[in-house]
């Protein structure tokens, strides 16, 4: 291609979802897929009542997990199905991750709570957890037989039409007598269709293209994916170029299931050169991993990819390069912040496979799997960046003399790394490898070091010999479960960027000695800070880091008692710069924002709700979360203008917020709202139903009048013509007499002790019966940690509503108390004491780690 047909590079302001076309995200229905949907659900639904597969069969590319999430979200298949569970297979897997991903999916677990369990502890919680109840697993990018294997004996065969959904690039038979549903390709008119929509969005095409473009369209073979890389390709192609985008298409003479291979290797190709570095390094990571934004940025920075610019943070040049890939459909977006932008992103498998080889062959990067990858490492050119996914860290012990050049390492793994390391290393990223209490030495020694990334357990202070690292620019603790103490020397690394803790109730404690005299950190941008304010040490510290953007704040224990006068008020309006502001424990004291702030979240911190109007008159706020008993009060009444900006509003577990009062000048610009398990909260504003840009609410563990009172909104928002307004409405009950709650507590306890005599237990069974069995709106019954009779007794229940016409009724039952079910499935069940459900599930917990790790 000529210089005129080289690829057109925008400046970028911000990493936000508003380009004219659409953005790609992770299982975005490209095309019409109802009659593909309509088909597998009545395989799914119909037939035998022995547990059966269906299969998606397809080549990469052709859309299988979206048309079988697709099939997953129905209506029809989540009433049908008591449980629905899911996970990714790949071609590298382990029964470990499966299990998880599988439980996980189930009970909206951490999946920190399993990693200490093995697999038959695993293996038997999922058991029962299925069993009695018609479940789907829906198994993604199975590759062999083995895979479904390992999991069987998990899974029982009540003969009650449980079934098993799986996708696969090949078709395995698990059964002699089972069909594969085969996907077709689109047609020429789908494809043509489908690349207008992601080059020009809603705008329609140019009628000068329309004889190149349905040529494009058709060269794409009907591979949706083929469509959307091209789509990319196109999107940063001036117009009058795009006959050369068609030559460069028609001269792949290649199989279809390369097809999408040579369409990856012609998008990279119409790379900037600084682009395809970015690119590759998604190889680092594992196939269908959730990507942390923020974690990538920063190993780009310490990579030396990103320039700086006059105008730009490195943050921001980092953000600019991610969107330039997810508009060129190379990278698709996960999960988004509340802020707007990516919060994870992902590669589709195919891409990803490309990355790594790519990668390898351009001596970029190079993935290590097994022993088999060592004479690659031991060649006349060895790689610049190694990371470790599954050949065990060992090997990488007995391998690192052999190439000194190593400049990044990146680790997956939890066994011990042998501690030699290449003094060249500029990033290091130590995994699930644990240290305890004990901080490794051996990394102080690497001077080129910019970026690390470490997990430990109990470390309370931080060496002073870290002031050798000069360069560092990201130091990521993970797991730690105490306050980290900085040493004096912290100051003169005046590279630090970021400095963080994944555990949000812990942070880095900086020292007050001398702070007259200490230099500043004025390139730290990120930080986790712990903190005791009665030191009047915080004003100090802040005034030492001018331009701090995302600051999470944790208050120490004190000695001292503080008032809410005087020295009582913290003041975070010294930082300018600041955008995002999480404090936590800072219970008596008042506070002084900056004005530039977006997004605060408050968590067992206790300003009074006049104090949250206070916050509403932030003119730049966009985010507000109050969390975990925050504010304290029954009533909130807001005044007239507050909150102009604020799009996203949650409130969780305020216990004694009884009353909300709003007008319509309110929220302007809210579009979303999530309320959950204020118990005592009567109903939500229903002013609300006047907001404009209102698209979802969410409510979980409320009184049912709260519940009331979102349909309410949803109908007015519907007669103003907004059909857009979405609400999940999750666990909302009726106001119960005192006498019923008590009863609830007593029920509650018998979770976390055995039930003492048979009278109580038959007595229970009894009120279950006849209460329950005749009941027509009954929809879901939870029984966790009873015995059997329990069990059986609710599924007695189930039947009989199936009797009486009722299919929507769902049931829950997991660990059941039976020293015979135990013996049949052939591991003996650990009996553990249970906390009570809701704020377990609900709470905040001090261990629950950030997305960046």
């Amino acid at each position: 291609m000529g210089h005129d047909c080289g690829t057109q590079r925008t400046n970028q302001k911000s990493f936000r979802m508003d380009s004219k076309r659409s953005i790609p995200v992770l299982n975005e229905v490209l095309v019409d897929l109802d009659h593909e949907v309509k088909t597998i659900i009545h395989r799914l639904t119909r037939g035998s009542k022995l547990l059966d597969f269906v299969s998606i069969v397809g080549m990469a590319g052709l859309g299988k997990t979206t048309l079988a999430n697709r099939v997953c979200n129905d209506p029809l298949i989540m009433s049908h199905f008591h449980i629905l569970a899911r996970c990714t297979v790949s071609q590298v897997y382990s029964m470990h991750s499966l299990l998880v991903q599988l439980l996980c999916s189930i009970s909206s677990r951490s999946p920190d709570e399993y990693l200490e369990l093995d697999e038959n502890d695993l293996a038997l919680k999922l058991y029962k957890l299925l069993k009695r109840n018609r479940y789907l697993i829906f198994l993604d990018d199975v590759w062999e037989i083995k895979a479904w294997n390992l999991l069987e004996r998990s899974l029982p065969d009540d003969v009650n039409g449980s079934r098993i959904l799986f996708t696969s690039r090949i078709q395995l038979q698990f059964k002699p007598d089972s069909k594969a549903h085969h996907l077709r390709h689109l047609t020429d008119e789908e494809s043509w269709k489908l690349l207008q929509r992601k080059v020009f969005g809603k705008e329609g095409f140019p009628p000068t293209l329309g004889k190149v473009g349905p040529q494009i369209a058709n060269l794409c073979r009907g591979l949706p994916l083929t469509v959307v890389l091209v789509a990319g390709i196109l999107t940063n192609t001036a117009e009058d170029c795009w006959e050369e985008v068609a030559k460069s298409l028609t001269s792949n003479i290649v199989l279809d299931d390369e097809y999408c291979m040579t369409t990856l290797e012609l998008s990279y190709s119409h790379l900037l050169d600084d682009l395809k570095a970015y690119l590759l390094y998604f190889g680092a990571f594992k196939e269908d991993e959730d990507v942390p934004i923020r974690r990538l940025l920063w190993l780009w920075i310490s990579e030396g990819f990103v320039r700086k610019t006059e105008e730009k943070s490195l943050e921001d040049v980092a953000d600019d390069y991610l969107k330039d890939l997810v508009d060129r459909s190379l990278v698709m977006v996960s999960e988004q912040r509340t802020m707007g932008g990516a919060k994870t992103c992902q590669l589709h498998d195919l891409v990803n496979e490309f990355c790594v080889k790519k990668a390898k062959e351009e001596n970029f990067l190079h993935v290590l799997h097994g022993r088999n990858d060592r004479f690659i490492l031991t060649g006349p050119s060895n790689p610049f960046r190694v990371c470790d996914q599954n050949a065990g860290n060992l090997m990488i012990r007995e391998l690192m003399p052999e190439f000194p050049n190593v400049r990044s390492l990146l680790l997956f793994n939890k066994d011990d790394l042998g501690f030699w390391l290449p003094k060249l290393l500029r990033v290091l990223d130590l995994g699930e490898l644990e240290f305890g209490a004990y901080f490794p030495m051996e990394v102080l020694l690497l001077a080129h070091l910019r970026y690390l990334a470490l997990r430990t357990i109990a470390v309370k202070f931080i060496p002073a010999a870290i002031a050798n690292l000069s360069r560092l620019q990201t130091f990521l603790v993970r797991g730690n479960s105490f306050d980290c103490l900085l040493p004096k020397t912290i100051w003169n690394i005046k590279t630090l960027r970021h400095l963080w803790t994944t555990y949000r109730n812990d942070g880095f404690i900086f020292p007050v000695e001398n702070l007259e005299v200490s230099p500043g950190l004025d390139h730290l941008d990120t930080l986790s800070l712990a903190i005791d304010p009665s030191s009047q040490s915080l004003q100090k510290i802040l005034t030492k880091l001018p331009n701090i953007r995302r600051l999470r704040c944790k208050m120490t224990e004190s000695r001292e008692e503080a008032t809410r006068i005087g020295n009582g008020i913290l003041g975070f309006d010294c930082l300018s710069q600041l955008e995002s502001l999480t404090l936590v424990y800072f219970d008596r004291y008042g506070f002084k924002f900056p004005l530039n702030l977006k997004k605060l979240t408050l968590l067992a911190t206790d300003p009074l709700w006049s104090e949250i109007s206070t916050i509403g008159k932030l003119p730049k706020l966009e985010v507000l979360k109050l969390l975990g008993s925050s504010v304290v009060g029954e009533e909130w009444e807001m005044t007239e203008g507050e909150f102009p900006k604020l799009r996203v509003l949650k409130l969780s577990q305020l216990w004694d917020f009884r009353s909300w009062t709003a007008s319509s000048d309110n929220f302007p610009r809210l579009e979303k709202l999530v309320v959950r398990w204020c118990r005592e909260l009567e109903e939500v504003p229903s002013c609300l139903g006047e907001c404009p840009t209102l698209e979802m609410i969410e409510v979980t563990g409320c009184r049912e009048s709260v519940a009331n009172s979102v349909k309410q909104i949803q109908q007015e928002q519907r007669d103003m013509g907004n059909e857009a307004l979405k609400i999940l409405i999750e666990g909302c009950v009726d106001a119960r007499s005192s006498s019923e709650e008590e009863e609830e507590s007593e029920c509650g306890s018998s979770e976390t002790e055995p039930i003492s005599s048979e009278e109580e237990s038959e007595s229970s069974e009894e009120e279950e019966e006849s209460e329950s069995r005749e009941c027509p709106t009954l929809e879901m019954i939870e029984v966790r940690g009873c015995r059997e009779s329990v069990a059986s007794s609710v599924n007695q229940i189930q039947q009989e509503q199936i009797d009486m016409g009722n299919e929507v009724l769902k049931i829950l039952i997991e660990d059941p108390w039976s020293s015979s079910e135990e013996e049949e499935y052939g591991v003996l069940a650990k009996k553990k004491k249970k906390t009570s459900q809701v704020p377990q599930k609900q709470s905040q917990s001090p261990h629950k780690e950030s997305n960046v790790s």
